[in-house]
């Protein structure tokens, strides 16, 4: 039986539109994954330089990824998808490092000095911390006697008085006014340590004997002192006269152009998070009877903050 000319044509061009269709969304498919892909190509990629500093960012142990930083890294990450984000370990003096080259590099987790402000772009305070004293063994709570003011450590005249040795965090920041007070130390006051694990190495000189006291944040100091097996009872803190209880911390970028955008996106997004929740993350780390007073100065000082 022959097929008609015209019913032959017919058959053909029914017969095409199926494979057509196929043809149309293979393309559309292409065409969205070049998209998707262009797009992606076209984020600016946000580095994160995270340092290992409980309890803000914890990298190992049982209480690893739980640090107040930790939990607030992936609100700022879902608050900004306009930028591709990169997680990334450094030391100390290599975060430096990074924020003063012309790279797009945040570090969440920051201290603000009017030095630092010349090199890096400072955010609104993100989180309250509590501020830096000195720690002392239990056996040696006598030396600290003589320059205790209503319970605070009058810091000049104990550097001033050469019988004790006082140990740093090298080219770490306590605060202006702490910061101010080590510059203008005796030669020989301060005994600075360069390492990764500089806290937990000071814990340990302590412990022998090499030196007295040692400088930082009491809930660090706790954090660290567990890892070295040396229990909080072994151990007083005490605040430094001057200081205040509670000091503010701040989210830095390179002071780039781009550093300097991402910190007023960051600003806008800090005013949104939920300032109560972090606090309670960062309460959960200091002694029973300090958090209460913790709570009511954090929820105060990120309402005066709100209406600036």
């Amino acid at each position: 039986m022959k097929t008609e000319p015209f019913k032959l044509k017919r058959l053909l061009a029914s017969a095409a539109k199926p494979a057509l269709h196929r043809c149309a969304w293979v393309v559309i498919a292409l065409l969205a994954g070049f998209a998707s892909t262009a797009s992606a190509q076209s984020k600016e990629t946000l580095i994160w330089l995270l340092r290992d500093l409980p309890p803000m960012t914890i990298f190992e142990g049982p209480k690893k990824g739980q640090g107040v930083i930790d939990q607030l890294m992936p609100l700022l990450i879902a608050g900004m998808p306009q930028y591709e984000h990169s997680l990334m370990r450094v030391n100390r003096a290599r975060g430096m490092q990074m924020l003063h080259e012309e790279s797009f590099t945040c570090d969440p987790a920051l201290i603000w000095t009017k030095e630092r402000e010349k090199w890096i772009a400072f955010s609104t305070p993100a989180f309250l911390a509590v501020t830096n004293g000195l720690v002392v063994r239990q056996t040696n709570r006598s030396a600290l006697e003589p320059f205790l003011v209503d319970g605070e450590v009058d810091l000049p005249a104990l550097l001033g008085s050469g019988s004790n040795k006082v140990g740093v965090i090298a080219e770490r920041s306590y605060g202006p006014y702490l910061d101010d007070l080590l510059q203008k130390a005796p030669t020989g006051a301060l005994t600075a340590h360069y390492g990764n694990d500089a806290l937990g190495s000071l814990l340990q000189m302590q412990r022998l004997g090499r030196l007295q006291m040692v400088l930082g944040y009491w809930p660090e100091i706790r954090y660290r002192a567990s890892v070295e097996h040396i229990a909080d009872n072994e151990l007083a803190f005490y605040p430094v006269k001057g200081t205040g209880k509670y000091l503010p911390g701040y989210i830095g970028c390179s002071a780039t152009a781009q550093g300097r955008q991402a910190i007023s996106e960051i600003n806008q997004l800090l005013r949104t998070l939920p300032h109560e929740r972090l606090a309670h993350a960062y309460a959960d780390w200091l002694d029973p009877e300090r958090r209460s007073d913790y709570l009511g100065e954090a929820k105060r000082f990120f309402e005066h903050q709100d209406t600036q």
